[in-house]
């Protein structure tokens, strides 16, 4: 989106929703509109029906569990020879659990008319996550919001129905946050003496293969031989 687009875009948010909104960000020549949970519904009914916008096109909604967000376990900044550095300490657990600002529901705009996308987030806590559902103004939305549901445990209130769409029947927990164990907590497995499918409890201990690992990019650039470039 030009620059251009984005300026008259932001006008008309101003205009006709300031009082609505929370903040607007324009980054990476795109922007992105917070707002309230409770104007979920008439901040969309607007930026749908508005003649100066027409988001007449919901082309995806996603979830962000910002659990743990800005924590590293693993700080380098320094590559050693064998490539990751040798020297890392594990950091200092922070209990985010209860924070207000755990998930963000995002949704992705489009309008055909004026040929311009926007981003529109909204934050919700980590106890019971609960959002009125956008499906009678976008019917797209259903099938989004039940995979929000089933990988993320965000309740869209008044949906038309809500279920599970990615996960078996009977899975518990949502795998998709950030406190979800990678392993999970059942295995499913053919027994032959039973001639079924049964779930036990996980027998993978859970263990870290790959360290989350942040870097300064300015050894990549470095003059110095990648042998020289080692942790003291």
């Amino acid at each position: 989106m030009s620059s251009e687009k984005n300026k008259v875009l932001l006008e008309a948010i101003n205009e006709s929703l300031g009082t609505e909104t929370q903040q607007i960000v324009e980054k990476y020549g795109e922007l992105t509109l917070e707002i309230n949970r409770d104007k979920i519904l008439s901040v969309m009914r607007v930026l749908k029906e508005a003649d100066q916008f027409l988001f007449t096109q919901l082309t995806d909604i996603s979830v962000v569990d910002y659990l743990t967000y800005g924590q590293a376990d693993w700080q380098t900044h320094k590559a050693s020879s064998q490539g990751f550095s040798r020297a890392v300490n594990q950091s200092a657990t922070m209990d985010t659990s209860a924070s207000e600002r755990r998930f963000a529901v995002v949704y992705q705009l489009l309008s055909v008319t004026y040929n311009v996308r926007l981003r529109v987030k909204v934050y919700l806590e980590s106890d019971l996550p609960r959002l009125k559902t956008v499906s009678e103004i976008w019917p797209v939305a259903d099938w989004y919001e039940r995979e929000s549901f089933d990988l993320f445990g965000i309740l869209f209130e008044d949906h038309p129905d809500l279920r599970r769409l990615l996960t078996d029947y009977g899975f518990i927990g949502h795998p998709f946050r950030k406190d979800f164990p990678l392993e999970g907590y059942v295995e499913v497995r053919y027994d032959p003496e039973k001639g079924r499918v049964v779930n036990e409890p996980v027998s993978i201990e859970p263990r870290t293969l790959v360290p989350r690992v942040i870097r300064q990019d300015d050894w990549v650039h470095s003059s110095k031989p990648l042998s020289e470039q080692t942790d003291a």
